[in-house]
């Protein structure tokens, strides 16, 4: 990164910094995809997090003058951002889900799931009732628990991960949250430590990058843990098992919402009798798709009887 000895004699507030960094970040090869989209507010997330103000709060003080230790603060951010692609939200170790912060580190993904739109509208018009019982299947960092356990106040939530340094994550952000009565923390591989019990919402956001998607992702990528990414050769290792048996979880009524992404595709093509809705969302995103028990009774009975 240019000119960083410079930048720190010469820029002199807020503004003058931000429109500086975004320069930098153009310059640059970085790819934005981790809770922003654009420059601007990349600068921002991580000038936020040095002057410890609120990007709303940014803006009304652009013309507010920065400290030189705090200019040295911001460009080391900036240099680590540019020169080794880590994500902005490694760097704060703060990523927003559903309108909530959370803490995140390199044991979990950075939220970004479309997901957090039907949770804030309460899955509406496809949950007909409030939820009893919800369970977030591979749950790293917490977020779509705890996102559930604000959406649904007297449900119990079930957050399980077959990482237990994800769920470390995960334990903190919901005593962070003041959620430790509502929302447990499992270790679990997929559904194997809640057999017996029964939910009337399973939410997830498995692993579905596909192998050749692996290799072509950017380089802010290599800083997840590969083990919340990779799911074999078509993207769907997990994503099977989990149709195979959600059903034997969910009450009557209940229902099954998963995100598989770029697995969209494969995952239609492979199971083409299965009536999954797929849904949409006014804030973007795609490759969410809806089943209730009763069509995952029937993909189950289907694929048995096929295998």
């Amino acid at each position: 990164m240019r000119n960083h000895e410079q930048a720190i004699q010469e820029l002199v507030n807020i503004d003058d910094i931000i429109r500086w960094s975004v320069t930098q970040l153009n310059q640059s090869d970085v790819y934005y995809g981790h809770g922003t989209d654009n420059p601007i507010d990349e600068a921002r997330a991580l000038l936020s997090y040095v002057l410890q103000l609120s990007t709303a709060q940014l803006a009304d003080m652009g013309h507010c003058r920065l400290l030189s230790t705090e200019k040295h603060e911001f460009i080391e951010l900036l240099k680590q951002r540019v020169e080794q692609r880590i994500p902005a939200a490694y760097l704060t170790h703060q990523a927003w889900f559903a309108g909530l912060p959370f803490y995140v580190d390199g044991r979990v993904l950075v939220p970004r799931s479309p997901i957090a739109e039907l949770v804030e509208n309460g899955f509406q018009p496809w949950l007909t009732q409030q939820p009893h019982r919800v369970l977030d299947l591979c749950t790293g960092g917490g977020c779509i628990a705890i996102a559930c356990a604000y959406a649904f106040p007297e449900a119990e939530v079930d957050a399980l991960d077959i990482s237990t340094e994800a769920l470390e994550v995960a334990e903190f952000n919901i005593e962070q949250h003041g959620l430790t009565h509502q929302v447990t923390p499992i270790q679990s591989d997929l559904f194997d430590a809640v057999k017996a019990q029964k939910y009337d919402l399973i939410v997830s956001n498995p692993p579905y990058v596909d192998a050749e998607d692996m290799i072509d992702l950017p380089s802010e990528y290599h800083h997840e843990p590969e083990l919340g990414l990779a799911a074999g050769e078509d993207g769907l290792i997990l994503v099977d098992k989990m149709l195979l048996q959600a059903a034997d979880l969910l009450n009557e009524g209940g229902l099954l919402v998963c995100e598989v992404g770029n697995s969209m595709p494969a995952l239609a093509e492979k199971y083409p009798r299965t009536p999954f809705t797929w849904l949409e969302f006014a804030n973007g995103g795609d490759g969410v798709f809806l089943l209730t028990q009763e069509q995952l009774i029937e993909h189950k009975q289907r694929e048995t009887k096929a295998g």
